[in-house]
């Protein structure tokens, strides 16, 4: 079972109060087969804990990874994936869709 947006957010907010850095992943545009529609989340601590999902298991770890990357140097990036890029095979995005993913740190 997926978690739903409340629960990630109240996640978020859990870490934060925990005084944990925290970043907050969102898939922003897809294209052709893509696993998780726009808008799907994936919060992730300083531990490299993280709820949620932005491909169904696909490129979570990559994106866990530059999630880390946005907590310790505060820069928010867009990740792009799909079966084009060399680093999606790299990373298992096989579905024959591609995905946006912005990457921000929760304040």
């Amino acid at each position: 079972m997926l978690a739903t947006d409340e629960d990630i957010l109240a996640k978020a907010e859990e870490w934060r109060k925990a005084g944990k850095g925290v970043a907050i992943a969102t898939v922003t545009e897809t294209w052709g087969s893509a696993p998780r529609p726009v808008g799907s989340h994936l919060v992730i601590d300083e531990d490299g804990l993280f709820l949620g999902s932005v491909s169904g298991g696909c490129v979570e770890g990559e994106v866990v990874t530059e999630a880390l990357d946005v907590i310790g140097d505060g820069k928010s990036r867009t990740l792009e994936f799909g079966v084009a890029d060399e680093t999606a095979w790299r990373v298992g995005l096989s579905c024959g869709g591609r995905i946006k993913v912005y990457v921000e740190k929760v304040d």
